[in-house]
């Protein structure tokens, strides 16, 4: 009986030995190099080989792994070899296993093969996979759609065109489609390493676009009005409750705190300082929040009325306020300096903003740089405006921006903008509580409090002028609309502050 078992023993160790030898074989045959598809199977490539860029290869690891780049996409699994198969097991659960034969140094894997096409067909081929037709999707179709409605909005009812004609026009660039692949790099896409795009929009990444935007918002903005009534500044600061309560809104759908504050800073209605603070905490998600609040910037005209309307009675929105008293040269070359010294005390973060905003003012003010005040609100403004709007309008890429966080933090936007207008309002009303006669404030100005420079300011005035024609407040509404814009730059810096 022993020697039966010696027998049997003896043969299990002869064919595991000879298995382990047959394994060690192809374990030394498919690792040697990277295996290419041709007409007949897979192949060794050789060194000099450029079909490799073109075709699925195979990648075999000693450790018994894999990896299948099919120029697209690429799968990765593990191998093993039994009975003289190789055994293909795939780590995406919807791919089925696949079983591969090696013969006289060629991989045959499940009969797959390419067809050998004709150097003229294949040239074809070859041509229309770098169309667009064949690389497009629904979302590419989608996003072009939203582009062109962005430009007829701008085109046909003059909303922001300076804004909403070169988004609309990235937005179109962003979507055309082109090949793309793992490993491939054509250098066109906003998102491909080394292409035009990518080098412009290092501006947005970086946050360079949005100071330089302020600088220019600086030098063309007069705070007269602010100087003086600096009651009005507390307006512009309850405007901004939009930010913090779209804040704990985006933590409570599930983003993670930096999201949250990149998503509230929508509330402010300031295009710049919501791209500045995305770059900063959340720049995956800069195409949407940036696209997002330049978009309820825009729509102001819409958006507003029906609240001012809902929330400020007939009578008050009839009240006269007294005209704002002349401010001396000194008042405004000090504002922008005490200014700066009061906000970047209080927040350090929100210097790049507010150290350009009060820069750009005391450029115009001290009336002995025109030429650089001149510059900056005109050529340097026009010109950073372009590339911001193009870029982030390129950003939008269907397979990047058509996701279900987008469309969170376009409802997000609209709630932010909302609260943020009515917080205004109600706040404005609750001034008047305390005040008498003359010193009244019509409550429409708070609406005014949000960061749409100056197009809130103008909504006010128009809705003042249907109450009461003779009743201009578009001064009046300057003053919580400039003091909105300093809020939400503090409001981004303290944010900011508390997130990083």
């Amino acid at each position: 009986m022993k020697k039966f078992w010696l027998v049997i023993g003896t043969f299990v160790l002869l064919f595991s030995g000879i298995f382990s030898a047959h394994a060690d074989d192809f374990n030394k045959i498919l690792t040697k190099g990277k295996w290419v598809n041709k007409s007949d199977g897979y192949k060794i490539s050789a060194d000099n080989d450029r079909t490799i860029e073109r075709y699925k290869t195979f990648s075999f690891n000693a450790d018994q792994t894999f990896v299948l780049d099919s120029i697209k996409t690429k799968f990765r699994g593990e191998w093993n070899v039994i009975d003289n198969c190789i055994y293909l097991e795939f780590n995406n659960q919807k791919l089925k296993p696949k079983i591969a034969n090696l013969t006289d140094d060629q991989l045959i894997v499940d009969g797959e093969v390419f067809k050998n096409h004709s150097g003229a067909v294949a040239g074809l081929l070859n041509f229309y996979e770098y169309t667009g037709i064949y690389n497009a999707t629904p979302g590419h179709l989608l996003m072009i759609v939203v582009g062109i409605f962005f430009i007829f909005l701008a085109i046909r009812y003059n909303y922001e065109p300076l804004l909403l004609i070169p988004i609309g026009f990235g937005i179109i660039i962003g979507n055309i489609p082109f090949f793309q692949a793992e490993g491939f790099n054509l250098q066109l896409g906003i998102y491909e390493e080394g292409s035009v795009m990518n080098y412009l929009y290092f501006g947005v990444r970086q946050g360079i676009y949005p100071p330089l935007i302020f600088l220019g918002i600086g030098a063309m903005t007069d705070f007269s009005s602010l100087i003086s009534n600096p009651r009005l500044m507390i307006l512009g600061a309850a405007a901004q409750i939009g930010i913090f309560l779209t804040f704990l809104g985006a933590l409570v759908l599930g983003f993670t705190p930096a999201e949250a504050g990149a998503i509230g800073i929508i509330g402010g209605a300031d295009g710049p300082t919501a791209i500045f603070l995305s770059s900063k905490l959340a720049p995956h998600l800069i195409g949407p929040i940036a696209i997002a609040a330049y978009s309820y910037m825009a729509l102001v005209p819409i958006i507003q009325p029906p609240f001012m309307r809902l929330i400020i009675s007939k009578k008050e929105r009839k009240i006269r306020m007294k005209p704002p008293r002349s401010v001396s040269k000194l008042e405004k070359i000090m504002f922008p300096i005490v200014g700066l010294l009061l906000t970047a005390y209080i927040s350090p973060s929100s210097l790049p903003l507010l150290g350009m905003l009060f820069f750009g003012n005391l450029l115009k003010e001290s009336t002995v740089t025109r030429r650089l005040a001149e510059t900056a609100r005109n050529s340097l403004i026009d010109i950073v405006t372009i590339l911001l709007g193009l870029t982030v309008g390129a950003s939008t890429q269907a397979d990047v921006f058509l996701t279900p966080q987008s469309l969170m933090i376009f409802g997000l936007g609209a709630l932010s903008f909302v609260v943020a207008t009515c917080g205004g309002l109600f706040f404005a009303r609750l001034m008047n509580v305390f005040l008498k006669g003359d010193n009244k404030i019509n409550p429409l100005i708070g609406a005014a409090g949000v960061s749409a420079v100056p197009d809130s300011a103008r909504v006010v005035q128009h809705e003042g002028l249907k109450a009461d024609p003779t009743n201009h407040l578009l001064m009046h509404a300057m003053a919580p609309n400039v003091s909105g814009v300093i809020g939400s730059a503090v409001g981004a810096g303290i944010l900011l502050s508390f997130l990083m």
